[in-house]
């Protein structure tokens, strides 16, 4: 029903309450004949007009607009305020009880702008709970069925957490799918800091499934499209990503300037959760290519670790500090450090049949294996393998079936070692 026609329903139905004819009504400022037209459905009555008739029936401007009270909304408006604030405190299981306890409050359903608000933040919720299908099942409902509701910046949010999602759970044709018919639609009139997020994260996805040649190019698009804009959230994002396509094409240096440069750009605007991923980012790739770096590394690591749980971040990025720290004690051969620190990995997002979980299983096997525990070495990769036998054949997958197999020859498992790595192959298409 279109918003006129409900309008006109309740100025119907007020009316109707307090004993007045339309023309009642309507005397001496409007015709009868005009507010028989707005109680149909058939004219939209102009802000100054629903002022009048508020004042005439005696009721809120609010209520004949929105179908609720002031106190409603005023209810309404609290709530979302305290949904958001635990989301942002971290405490993300009570943000998405809050938000869906909004969502089921019918009065609501009429408050676009608040509907499409909680909608939101309980995604976001249940992103950061690990409930990634529920996350990109209400994104894509906001997506189809607000699309005339939601602002242009809500469009590209929206878009951004779908993209991400779809990419953690290792479906990366969709996430590029996502990605790029965002960018092709909403970015018409030029970039913006909130575009440049956007297509940072496809750049990821392109990273993750293996399209180098396209990540090269792209990554040079989003720097030039970030230093004309001149603003640190572009500069922080694009270099973020351009860091890891420059990794990938083998560029190592070139790689942690410009991991550095984002590093650097970040500290200046004292945002924490973003310095915190950054200097994660940071450390990750120190250990790859330079893990002679690994004090370095482990450093920037605790000082994330403080920042996160000082700020509001999710259960993924708390987890993979802990994971990146795992891999930091597995290189300074620290392996009881290393098994505390992936069973806290694992344990937070248990059960979310994502990448986080796979790797903290993979690197808690490998401590078992440096303590000379292979028994439950080959346990842990009877979990991992179990769980990659039910993805996609994605490159992420491959890598995955190569760790095993190397870990499989490690322990003396010859036979699995070799299934494992025609797993691999079979992933790799080769």
């Amino acid at each position: 029903m279109a918003a006129q026609d409900l309008v006109g329903q309740r100025i119907k139905a007020i009316r109707r309450q307090r004993g007045l004819s339309q023309a009642q009504l309507a005397h001496p400022e409007l015709s009868d004949s005009y507010v028989s037209l707005i109680e149909s459905g058939k004219r939209t009555p102009t802000p100054a007009v629903l002022e009048l008739l508020a004042q005439k029936l005696d009721c809120s401007l609010t209520y004949l607009v929105n179908g609720v009270t002031a106190e409603q909304m005023e209810d309404l408006e609290v709530g979302l305020s305290f949904a958001k604030m635990a989301l942002e405190n971290g405490e993300v299981g009570e943000a998405r009880r809050r938000y869906a306890e909004l969502l089921a409050d019918g009065n609501l359903q009429g408050l676009a702008s608040l509907r499409v608000e909680a909608r939101y933040g309980y995604a976001l919720a249940s992103e950061a709970c690990g409930e990634l299908v529920e996350a990109i099942s209400v994104h894509e409902q906001l997506s189809e069925s607000e699309a005339e509701t939601m602002t242009q910046q809500r469009k590209i949010a929206v878009a951004l957490a779908l993209c991400r999602c779809h990419r953690e759970r290792g479906d990366y044709s969709a996430a590029v799918r996502v990605g790029e018919q965002a960018l092709e639609r909403l970015a018409r009139s030029g970039w913006n800091d909130a575009l440049v997020e956007l297509g940072s994260t496809l750049l990821s996805v392109y990273l993750a499934r293996g399209d180098m040649l396209r990540a090269g190019h792209f990554a040079a698009e989003l720097l030039t499209a970030s230093d004309a804009l001149g603003t640190p959230r572009a500069a922080v994002a694009s270099c973020w990503n351009a860091a890891f396509a420059a990794e990938h094409t083998g560029r190592g240096e070139e790689a942690i300037g410009l991991m550095e440069r984002a590093l650097a750009i970040q500290s200046e605007t004292g945002e924490p959760r973003n310095l915190a991923r950054v200097r994660l980012a940071h450390a990750s790739m120190l250990l790859r290519l330079h893990p002679e770096e690994s004090e370095k590394a482990r450093d920037l690591l605790l000082r994330a670790q403080r920042d996160m749980e000082a700020a509001a971040t999710s259960t993924f990025d708390r987890a993979e500090v802990a994971l990146i720290l795992a891999w930091v004690e597995i290189v300074l051969q620290h392996p009881e450090q290393a098994v505390e620190y992936s069973q806290t990995a694992a344990e937070l997002v248990r059960g979310t049949s994502g990448w986080l979980e796979t790797q903290a299983t993979l690197l808690l096997s490998q401590a078992h294996f440096l303590l000379h525990q292979d028994e439950e070495a080959a346990a842990e990769l009877d979990t991992v393998s179990r769980w990659l036998e039910t993805v996609p054949a994605t490159r992420r997958a491959a890598e995955d079936w190569m760790t095993i197999a190397e870990m499989r020859r490690r322990i003396g498992d010859e036979s699995q070692s070799v299934a494992a790595y025609q797993r691999a192959l079979a992933c790799a298409e080769l």
